[in-house]
Protein backbone atom coordinates (compact mmCIF):
# COMPACT_ATOMS: atom_id res chain seq x y z
CA UNK A 1 0.00 0.00 0.00
CA UNK A 2 1.11 3.17 -1.10
CA UNK A 3 2.14 5.76 1.75
CA UNK A 4 -0.03 9.07 1.71
CA UNK A 5 1.82 12.12 1.85
CA UNK A 6 0.65 14.78 4.55
CA UNK A 7 1.79 18.02 3.28
CA UNK A 8 1.05 21.59 5.78
CA UNK A 9 0.77 24.25 3.27
CA UNK A 10 0.44 28.03 4.61
CA UNK A 11 -2.09 30.81 3.21
CA UNK A 12 -1.54 34.35 3.55
CA UNK A 13 -3.84 36.39 4.50
CA UNK A 14 -4.02 40.66 4.26
CA UNK A 15 -4.52 41.19 7.78
CA UNK A 16 -1.19 38.90 9.15
CA UNK A 17 -2.91 35.81 10.01
CA UNK A 18 -1.60 32.42 8.03
CA UNK A 19 -4.17 29.77 7.64
CA UNK A 20 -3.14 26.51 7.15
CA UNK A 21 -4.15 24.30 4.32
CA UNK A 22 -3.42 19.92 5.46
CA UNK A 23 -2.55 18.52 2.49
CA UNK A 24 -3.00 14.54 2.38
CA UNK A 25 -1.96 12.60 -1.07
CA UNK A 26 -0.68 9.51 -2.66
CA UNK A 27 -1.08 10.69 -6.42
CA UNK A 28 -1.20 14.41 -7.08
CA UNK A 29 -2.66 13.95 -9.64
CA UNK A 30 -5.79 12.82 -8.66
CA UNK A 31 -9.32 14.90 -8.11
CA UNK A 32 -8.57 17.63 -5.67
CA UNK A 33 -11.13 17.46 -2.41
CA UNK A 34 -11.35 20.53 0.34
CA UNK A 35 -12.85 19.65 3.54
CA UNK A 36 -13.79 22.32 5.79
CA UNK A 37 -14.70 21.65 9.59
CA UNK A 38 -17.21 23.33 11.90
CA UNK A 39 -17.69 25.72 14.51
CA UNK A 40 -16.08 25.13 17.98
CA UNK A 41 -13.50 22.37 16.00
CA UNK A 42 -10.73 22.74 13.68
CA UNK A 43 -9.59 20.21 10.78
CA UNK A 44 -8.81 17.41 12.88
CA UNK A 45 -12.46 16.46 12.84
CA UNK A 46 -11.53 15.10 9.18
CA UNK A 47 -7.82 12.92 10.56
CA UNK A 48 -5.97 11.84 13.28
CA UNK A 49 -1.77 11.76 13.86
CA UNK A 50 -1.95 8.60 13.54
CA UNK A 51 -3.23 8.73 9.84
CA UNK A 52 -6.76 7.83 10.26
CA UNK A 53 -10.10 9.46 9.41
CA UNK A 54 -11.78 10.72 6.14
CA UNK A 55 -8.85 12.63 4.52
CA UNK A 56 -6.09 10.13 4.55
CA UNK A 57 -8.92 7.33 3.47
CA UNK A 58 -9.58 9.43 0.57
CA UNK A 59 -6.32 10.27 0.05
CA UNK A 60 -5.68 6.62 -0.25
CA UNK A 61 -8.02 5.83 -2.67
CA UNK A 62 -6.58 8.52 -5.46
CA UNK A 63 -7.72 11.71 -4.15
CA UNK A 64 -5.67 14.91 -3.65
CA UNK A 65 -7.35 16.11 -0.14
CA UNK A 66 -7.00 19.69 1.72
CA UNK A 67 -8.44 20.35 5.09
CA UNK A 68 -8.91 23.80 5.83
CA UNK A 69 -7.95 24.98 9.10
CA UNK A 70 -10.24 28.34 9.48
CA UNK A 71 -8.34 31.73 10.72
CA UNK A 72 -7.06 30.97 14.12
CA UNK A 73 -7.89 27.39 14.48
CA UNK A 74 -6.24 23.99 14.20
CA UNK A 75 -2.74 24.96 12.67
CA UNK A 76 -3.17 28.64 11.86
CA UNK A 77 -1.46 31.44 13.62
CA UNK A 78 -2.02 33.43 15.64
CA UNK A 79 -4.58 31.02 17.45
CA UNK A 80 -8.02 32.86 18.82
CA UNK A 81 -7.85 35.28 21.40
CA UNK A 82 -9.27 38.26 22.86
CA UNK A 83 -8.10 40.66 20.11
CA UNK A 84 -9.55 38.55 17.51
CA UNK A 85 -11.44 40.61 15.76
CA UNK A 86 -12.99 38.42 12.76
CA UNK A 87 -15.85 36.34 12.21
CA UNK A 88 -17.35 34.10 9.76
CA UNK A 89 -17.93 36.98 7.34
CA UNK A 90 -14.14 37.23 6.73
CA UNK A 91 -14.13 33.07 7.11
CA UNK A 92 -16.73 33.16 4.05
CA UNK A 93 -15.54 35.96 1.82
CA UNK A 94 -11.76 35.90 3.04
CA UNK A 95 -10.40 32.49 4.64
CA UNK A 96 -12.63 30.06 2.14
CA UNK A 97 -11.96 31.31 -1.24
CA UNK A 98 -8.23 32.46 -0.44
CA UNK A 99 -7.39 27.98 0.35
CA UNK A 100 -10.10 27.45 -2.84
CA UNK A 101 -7.63 29.72 -4.99
CA UNK A 102 -4.38 27.95 -3.24
CA UNK A 103 -5.58 24.62 -4.64
CA UNK A 104 -6.02 26.43 -7.86
CA UNK A 105 -2.46 27.34 -7.45
CA UNK A 106 -1.18 24.10 -6.57
CA UNK A 107 -3.40 22.09 -9.23
CA UNK A 108 -4.57 24.66 -11.76
CA UNK A 109 -8.07 25.27 -12.67
CA UNK A 110 -9.04 22.07 -12.16
CA UNK A 111 -12.86 21.43 -10.64
CA UNK A 112 -13.14 20.59 -7.10
CA UNK A 113 -15.64 18.77 -4.18
CA UNK A 114 -16.09 20.34 -1.34
CA UNK A 115 -16.76 18.14 1.76
CA UNK A 116 -17.80 19.77 4.75
CA UNK A 117 -19.18 19.01 8.72
CA UNK A 118 -21.05 20.77 10.60
CA UNK A 119 -21.13 24.49 10.12
CA UNK A 120 -18.76 24.06 7.69
CA UNK A 121 -21.83 22.95 5.29
CA UNK A 122 -23.22 26.57 6.05
CA UNK A 123 -20.20 28.53 4.99
CA UNK A 124 -19.19 26.32 2.07
CA UNK A 125 -23.12 27.43 0.98
CA UNK A 126 -22.54 30.69 1.89
CA UNK A 127 -19.79 30.87 -0.20
CA UNK A 128 -21.81 30.03 -3.19
CA UNK A 129 -24.01 32.26 -2.57
CA UNK A 130 -22.06 35.48 -2.30
CA UNK A 131 -19.44 33.93 -5.23
CA UNK A 132 -21.98 31.80 -7.61
CA UNK A 133 -18.70 32.01 -10.14
CA UNK A 134 -17.60 28.94 -7.69
CA UNK A 135 -20.75 26.57 -9.25
CA UNK A 136 -19.07 26.36 -12.16
CA UNK A 137 -15.64 24.94 -10.37
CA UNK A 138 -17.01 22.48 -8.02
CA UNK A 139 -18.21 19.35 -9.27
CA UNK A 140 -20.10 18.48 -6.17
CA UNK A 141 -20.02 19.07 -2.07
CA UNK A 142 -20.91 16.51 0.58
CA UNK A 143 -22.02 17.67 4.16
CA UNK A 144 -21.91 15.86 7.08
CA UNK A 145 -24.41 16.78 9.79
CA UNK A 146 -24.77 20.32 8.31
CA UNK A 147 -27.76 22.64 9.38
CA UNK A 148 -28.04 26.14 9.71
CA UNK A 149 -31.32 26.52 12.73
CA UNK A 150 -31.89 24.31 15.29
CA UNK A 151 -36.21 23.48 15.89
CA UNK A 152 -36.01 19.88 17.07
CA UNK A 153 -36.69 19.98 20.76
CA UNK A 154 -34.59 17.04 22.73
CA UNK A 155 -33.33 16.31 25.97
CA UNK A 156 -29.49 16.88 24.39
CA UNK A 157 -31.02 20.30 22.51
CA UNK A 158 -31.59 21.55 26.05
CA UNK A 159 -28.11 20.75 27.45
CA UNK A 160 -25.97 21.88 24.05
CA UNK A 161 -28.02 24.50 22.98
CA UNK A 162 -30.47 26.33 25.38
CA UNK A 163 -27.93 26.02 28.13
CA UNK A 164 -24.26 25.83 26.71
CA UNK A 165 -24.63 27.61 23.35
CA UNK A 166 -27.15 30.34 24.18
CA UNK A 167 -26.36 30.94 28.10
CA UNK A 168 -22.83 29.62 29.02
CA UNK A 169 -21.11 30.32 25.72
CA UNK A 170 -21.94 34.46 25.56
CA UNK A 171 -21.22 34.60 29.10
CA UNK A 172 -17.23 33.42 28.46
CA UNK A 173 -17.16 35.47 25.60
CA UNK A 174 -17.76 38.23 27.92
CA UNK A 175 -15.51 37.24 30.40
CA UNK A 176 -12.60 36.14 28.15
CA UNK A 177 -13.39 38.11 24.93
CA UNK A 178 -13.92 35.00 23.06
CA UNK A 179 -15.36 31.47 23.24
CA UNK A 180 -12.54 29.07 24.77
CA UNK A 181 -14.28 26.09 23.86
CA UNK A 182 -11.63 24.13 24.56
CA UNK A 183 -11.47 24.86 27.66
CA UNK A 184 -14.36 24.58 28.59
CA UNK A 185 -14.44 21.32 27.14
CA UNK A 186 -17.35 22.10 24.42
CA UNK A 187 -15.42 21.62 21.66
CA UNK A 188 -11.94 21.28 20.18
CA UNK A 189 -11.29 24.90 19.53
CA UNK A 190 -11.86 28.47 19.90
CA UNK A 191 -14.17 30.51 17.91
CA UNK A 192 -14.05 34.69 18.19
CA UNK A 193 -17.00 36.54 19.85
CA UNK A 194 -18.17 37.68 16.38
CA UNK A 195 -18.41 34.21 15.28
CA UNK A 196 -19.95 33.60 18.03
CA UNK A 197 -22.40 36.00 17.74
CA UNK A 198 -22.93 35.56 14.37
CA UNK A 199 -23.79 31.80 14.23
CA UNK A 200 -25.79 32.02 17.09
CA UNK A 201 -28.08 34.54 15.33
CA UNK A 202 -28.30 31.96 12.01
CA UNK A 203 -29.14 29.20 14.31
CA UNK A 204 -31.77 31.01 16.04
CA UNK A 205 -33.20 32.76 13.08
CA UNK A 206 -35.42 32.33 9.92
CA UNK A 207 -33.42 34.73 8.14
CA UNK A 208 -30.10 33.62 6.88
CA UNK A 209 -28.46 37.39 6.60
CA UNK A 210 -24.91 38.63 7.13
CA UNK A 211 -24.77 41.33 9.47
CA UNK A 212 -22.06 42.99 8.54
CA UNK A 213 -23.57 44.09 5.08
CA UNK A 214 -27.22 42.54 4.91
CA UNK A 215 -26.44 40.21 2.43
CA UNK A 216 -28.91 37.40 1.85
CA UNK A 217 -27.74 34.42 1.58
CA UNK A 218 -30.74 32.63 1.95
CA UNK A 219 -32.31 34.55 -0.92
CA UNK A 220 -29.35 34.49 -3.12
CA UNK A 221 -29.05 30.37 -2.95
CA UNK A 222 -32.54 30.10 -3.88
CA UNK A 223 -31.69 32.05 -7.27
CA UNK A 224 -29.13 29.56 -8.39
CA UNK A 225 -28.61 25.99 -9.44
CA UNK A 226 -25.98 24.79 -7.15
CA UNK A 227 -23.63 21.63 -8.06
CA UNK A 228 -25.18 18.17 -6.23
CA UNK A 229 -25.24 18.01 -2.43
CA UNK A 230 -25.05 14.96 -0.39
CA UNK A 231 -26.51 15.62 3.00
CA UNK A 232 -25.76 12.62 5.46
CA UNK A 233 -27.43 13.01 9.16
CA UNK A 234 -26.59 10.71 11.97
CA UNK A 235 -29.44 8.60 14.02
CA UNK A 236 -27.80 9.54 17.46
CA UNK A 237 -27.47 13.22 16.53
CA UNK A 238 -30.02 14.55 18.70
CA UNK A 239 -28.97 18.33 18.60
CA UNK A 240 -25.92 19.33 16.73
CA UNK A 241 -26.87 17.95 13.51
CA UNK A 242 -30.27 16.28 14.48
CA UNK A 243 -31.80 14.79 11.11
CA UNK A 244 -34.97 17.05 10.88
CA UNK A 245 -32.10 20.02 10.82
CA UNK A 246 -30.23 18.57 8.43
CA UNK A 247 -33.27 18.36 6.15
CA UNK A 248 -34.66 21.65 6.84
CA UNK A 249 -31.29 23.00 5.83
CA UNK A 250 -31.21 21.05 2.48
CA UNK A 251 -34.57 22.54 1.72
CA UNK A 252 -33.79 26.12 2.63
CA UNK A 253 -31.65 26.52 -0.71
CA UNK A 254 -35.24 25.65 -2.55
CA UNK A 255 -35.14 22.83 -5.39
CA UNK A 256 -31.70 21.72 -5.72
CA UNK A 257 -30.12 18.45 -7.03
CA UNK A 258 -29.83 17.49 -3.06
CA UNK A 259 -29.28 13.44 -1.90
CA UNK A 260 -30.16 12.54 2.13
CA UNK A 261 -28.59 9.88 3.98
CA UNK A 262 -29.51 8.73 7.50
CA UNK A 263 -26.77 6.77 8.71
CA UNK A 264 -28.55 4.79 11.12
CA UNK A 265 -28.66 0.24 11.96
CA UNK A 266 -32.28 0.71 10.52
CA UNK A 267 -30.91 1.59 6.93
CA UNK A 268 -28.09 -0.89 6.86
CA UNK A 269 -25.19 0.96 9.07
CA UNK A 270 -23.05 -1.09 11.40
CA UNK A 271 -24.05 1.54 14.05
CA UNK A 272 -26.52 4.91 15.07
CA UNK A 273 -23.58 6.75 14.46
CA UNK A 274 -23.41 10.73 16.18
CA UNK A 275 -22.21 14.18 15.72
CA UNK A 276 -18.68 13.45 15.72
CA UNK A 277 -17.92 9.90 15.07
CA UNK A 278 -19.81 9.78 11.73
CA UNK A 279 -16.24 10.97 11.23
CA UNK A 280 -14.03 9.52 13.47
CA UNK A 281 -15.45 5.71 14.72
CA UNK A 282 -13.20 3.49 13.46
CA UNK A 283 -15.87 1.35 11.46
CA UNK A 284 -16.57 4.09 8.95
CA UNK A 285 -13.80 3.04 7.43
CA UNK A 286 -16.22 -0.16 5.55
CA UNK A 287 -19.43 1.22 5.94
CA UNK A 288 -20.13 4.84 4.75
CA UNK A 289 -16.62 6.06 4.09
CA UNK A 290 -16.74 3.71 0.62
CA UNK A 291 -20.01 5.82 -0.55
CA UNK A 292 -18.26 8.94 -0.11
CA UNK A 293 -15.56 7.27 -2.47
CA UNK A 294 -17.97 6.28 -4.76
CA UNK A 295 -20.33 9.41 -4.62
CA UNK A 296 -16.70 11.54 -5.13
CA UNK A 297 -15.78 9.31 -8.41
CA UNK A 298 -18.95 9.93 -9.67
CA UNK A 299 -19.05 13.23 -9.52
CA UNK A 300 -15.76 13.59 -10.75
CA UNK A 301 -16.15 11.42 -13.74
CA UNK A 302 -19.53 13.07 -15.00
CA UNK A 303 -17.37 15.86 -15.74
CA UNK A 304 -13.81 14.33 -16.64
CA UNK A 305 -11.53 14.47 -13.61
CA UNK A 306 -9.12 16.54 -15.70
CA UNK A 307 -11.87 18.95 -16.48
CA UNK A 308 -11.08 22.43 -16.00
CA UNK A 309 -13.47 25.11 -14.93
CA UNK A 310 -14.13 28.25 -16.54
Amino acid sequence: MLTVQQQSIPVPLPDGNLLQLQRFTVNEAGPPVLMLHGAIENGRIFYSESGKGLAPYLAEKGFDVYVIDLRGRGKSTPPINRNSRFGQTEAITEDIPACVEAVRNIRGPLRQQWVAHSWGGVLFSSVLARFPEYIKAVDSLVYFGSKRTIRVRSIQRILKVDLVWKWLCPLACLIAGYLPARQLRIGSDSETAKSYRQSAEWVRNDAWIDSDDGFDYGAALKKLSLPPIWYLAAENDHALGHPNDVRDFMESAGRQDCRYTLLARKNGNLHDYDHIDMLTHPDAVRDHFPLVVEWLRQHAAETGRHKRSN
